[in-house]
């Protein structure tokens, strides 16, 4: 429904397999809805993903552009 704080918790469950299967990829498409729309513990969580390839292809520059989205909010790495 577009709700960020949503997002970002079905993440987290997603994530860690908390009441759902674990399963990085799902995690990676609500981190990024989520960060999509501001939230920034799912920019960081996203910018994490894309350095370690967990969920989507590793990549730098979406690392970097997610982390510093989240740093501009207060969000340290």
């Amino acid at each position: 429904q577009g709700d960020a704080k949503a997002q970002f918790n079905f993440a987290e469950m997603s994530w860690d397999g908390l009441g759902v299967p674990q399963d990085d990829a799902s995690a990676a498409k609500w981190y990024r809805k989520a960060a999509e729309q501001g939230h920034a513990g799912a920019q960081r969580m996203i910018g994490i993903m894309y350095a370690h390839g967990r969920g989507v292809p590793k990549d730098g520059a979406e690392s970097a552009k997610w982390s510093q989205k989240a740093k501009a909010q207060g969000v340290l790495w």
